[in-house]
Formats: C-alpha cells, sequence, structure tokens
C-alpha cells in the first residue's frame, strides 16, 4: 500500500527501520508519518472515540483534526498524520480520550 511510482514527489524509498505497534514490528521509513507506515502495514482503524467506540484512521493528513491520534513512546493524543518516524518507537492503539483501553 505504500506510492511507489509519482510524477512529482520523491517516491519508492524502501523501509529501513521499524516501530512496535502493539508489541509488533512494523517496517517503516524513516521521517515517514507514523500513519503512513500503519496504513502502508494494513492498520486500521488508529484510534477510538470515547463516546461510541468507534473506529477512526487518518482523514486530514495535516494535524488538523483528531483522528490520528495514537499513544506514542507513552505519550497520549500523538498525531500520528504528521508525527515522523524514528527508529523503534513504540505505537499504541488509543481509546477515548488517551488512555490504553478505556471502557465506559
Amino acid at each position: 500500500m505504500r506510492v511507489e511510482q509519482h510524477p512529482i514527489l520523491e517516491v519508492g524509498r524502501q523501509p529501513d527501520t521499524y516501530i512496535l505497534y502493539e508489541g509488533k514490528k512494523i517496517p517503516a521509513v524513516t521521517g515517514e508519518p507514523i500513519a503512513a507506515a500503519l496504513i502502508a502495514a494494513g492498520v486500521r482503524p488508529l484510534r477510538y472515540t470515547a463516546k461510541n467506540h468507534t473506529g477512526r484512521s487518518i482523514f486530514c493528513g495535516i494535524g488538523r483534526c483528531n483522528d490520528c491520534k495514537m499513544i506514542v513512546n507513552g505519550v497520549p493524543n500523538t498525531r500520528t498524520c504528521v508525527t515522523p518516524v524514528e527508529e523503534g518507537m513504540t505505537v499504541e492503539t488509543q481509546y477515548g480520550l488517551g488512555g490504553k483501553e478505556e471502557q465506559a
């Protein structure tokens, strides 16, 4: 699910590192958005809403909405569409307003 050719954008870099998503190694390209690496690996949804517990994924892609927020290196509410991948970072699904598995 990665763009491999594009007439204008520089693409085609191969994964050179990994992130740990829920304890599993996900291949990633250093510097790409966390959300891009997860979506390329087929991970969806990225978080669940507090009120209705519905799944959300990337929406705006520029850090303005709340749909891609996840727990990154223990920090909840991290916008993964604008946070670049760094080697070995840990990423967890966010439930509700920041907890791991909030239940209402």
